[in-house]
């Protein structure tokens, strides 16, 4: 079975970064834009980093430039842009892409179909915009998709629920 030790990515500083070593966390994994209505969200995933880091939570920021060009910085300029504007903390990725023939491989995954550990079917499909959220237990396995315009305050209970080893809420 793929789970998120499978993949490794490009940090923001160029350091090839093994994700299994966010196996045994709750991880959340966002696709990200500087220049996108909805960047504003960059402020609640800080949120829910600094709330949750220390009871196990991980969230992984992939930046892409795939919607409208809302993403055109360079690797510097994304970590400039995220510490001066949202104190971002967490681990923040390489740009990738995460739709059609060149999805970093960790996206062509994630878009897959999953079942929740529940037996709940996640669809896959491509990523419609800018911050799609994936909620992956301390295993690695998906448990929930969502989409962009979920706020990340709206995460709350379902990362309690993750991190407390529950079924998560209907």
């Amino acid at each position: 079975m793929t789970t998120l030790a499978d993949f490794s990515a490009a940090s923001l500083a160029g350091k090839d970064t093994d994700l299994s070593a966010h196996v045994g966390s709750v991880v959340l994994v966002v696709n990200t834009a500087s220049k996108c209505g909805l960047t504003p969200q960059y402020e609640g995933l800080q949120d829910l980093h600094e709330r949750y880091v220390d009871q196990g939570l991980a969230v992984l920021g992939f930046p892409c430039d795939q919607f409208m060009h809302q993403e055109p910085g360079t690797d510097a300029e994304i970590s400039e842009f995220c510490q001066v504007n949202y104190g971002v903390t967490f681990p923040m990725f390489s740009k990738v892409e995460v739709n059609g023939e060149g999805a970093h491989p960790l996206y062509r995954w994630l878009t897959g179909e999953h079942t929740a550990p529940d037996g709940t079917a996640i669809d896959g499909g491509d990523i419609e915009w800018n911050f799609g959220k994936f909620l992956l237990d301390r295993a690695g396995r998906v448990l929930r998709r969502y989409s962009p315009q979920t706020e990340p305050a709206a995460l709350t209970a379902d990362i309690e629920a993750a991190l407390a080893g529950e079924q998560l809420p209907a």
